[in-house]
């Protein structure tokens, strides 16, 4: 017996026969390593004169201090009278949390909690894990269908609790009652805008008195970032005339600027380690300050439909319909995966050279 860490449990060698390593911190909690080399955390406890057995997880997709967590939520089940069939749902959940957390931006680990909490839980806590079926699910998505876009959002949580259930040995391997489940379809709500409406956009940044907020736009015309890339700028970002962001929505990436957008960003005061510090806190520029400020200019454009990352769409399809290649769009707006780029592919009937003319026009010429 031995405590039990994570190097210590990646660092058990495969034998010729299957053997058990108890954990020292929780009683009947260990691991067990097969011929394969594979293992299983497990928990071997005894109830009102029974012997219990029962798998917790793979040390591959779980850390011990998870696994020994999901052994105590076992062991406090069973003493309620509960076996570990009758674990609810909610305590399924908490523990795929408390694992996901540490893959999770902070932001993602704030929105999914929110869908857990207004959208999943209200239909499935109380219910035993074990008994979750495709018909519940289907029926709890059926219920959701005056907010198709939160029953899309909230199915994927919903999958990765039930995934955690059969890496805990919940529910039978391969039992995720999420799969197959069509997603509800939505009018496409992207927008792009032609060359006459980026001409008018300009226009009226050009007619607004300048501010953080009107630099902001400008850059995200310029750049086809996101809002909070740009937002949340640091001057340490700026250098050598390109933005190198720290952490952005897929990772680390450099942003290569144009000219207008080096002159912008050179011009622009420094008073704080922000580029573009808040107005009345210590941290970035606020999203709600930014918003308030779009929507005077959009309606000043005569684009009261057209969203902030719309202007992220309108560069990434431009410069697709100017003939760079997916590959290199992609680079530019920061994808992982080749089809998120395809989709802005659709404006290719769009005049090469007119595109390329307008692109020039506003991403090169124009001086903001």
């Amino acid at each position: 017996m031995l405590q039990l860490t994570d190097a210590r449990v990646h660092a058990l060698p495969a034998k010729t026969m299957t053997y058990t390593i108890r954990d020292t911190a929780l009683k009947g909690f260990g691991v067990r390593v097969l011929p394969s080399g594979r293992k299983r955390y497990f928990l071997h406890s005894q109830h009102a004169g029974e012997r219990f057995w029962t798998m917790i997880g793979d040390p591959a997709t779980m850390t011990v201090i998870e696994a020994r967590q999901q052994a105590v939520n076992v062991l406090v089940a069973l003493r309620s009278g509960h076996s570990d069939e009758e674990i609810v749902f909610e305590i399924v959940a908490d523990d795929a949390f408390r694992r996901y957390r540490r893959q999770w931006k902070t932001s993602t680990l704030a929105v999914n909690q929110k869908y857990l909490r207004r959208y999943i839980l209200p239909f499935f806590a109380g219910r035993r894990i074990a008994d979750i079926t495709a018909q519940d699910v289907r029926d709890w998505f059926t219920s959701l269908h005056a907010t198709p876009v939160s029953a899309d959002r909230s199915m994927p949580v919903l999958s990765i609790i039930m995934k955690e259930a059969e890496a805990s040995s919940l529910r039978p391997e391969g039992s995720n009652p999420c799969r197959g489940i069509k997603r509800y379809r939505r009018q496409n709500r992207q927008r792009f805008l032609s060359g006459a409406e980026l001409a008018r956009l300009g226009g009226a940044l050009r007619s607004v008195t300048p501010s953080s907020s009107v630099t902001i736009l400008w850059l995200l015309v310029l750049t086809g970032c996101r809002s909070g890339e740009i937002r949340t700028l640091r001057w340490t970002d700026y250098r050598d005339g390109n933005l190198f962001l720290r952490d952005s929505k897929t990772g680390p990436r450099t942003v290569w600027l144009s000219d207008p957008a080096r002159k912008l960003l050179d011009i622009h005061p420094r008073t704080s380690l922000w580029v573009f510090p808040a107005l009345t806190t210590t941290g970035p520029f606020t999203k709600t300050k930014l918003c308030t400020v779009w929507n005077q200019i959009r309606a000043d454009a005569g684009l009261r439909d057209v969203r902030v990352h719309d202007l992220r769409h309108t560069y990434a399809s431009m410069a697709i319909s100017s003939g760079e290649t997916v590959l290199t769009v992609g680079r530019l707006l920061g994808h992982n995966k080749p089809e998120t780029t395809l989709k802005y592919a659709h404006h290719a009937e769009i005049d090469v050279e007119q595109a390329a003319t307008e692109m020039d026009a506003v991403l090169g010429a124009t001086r903001p």
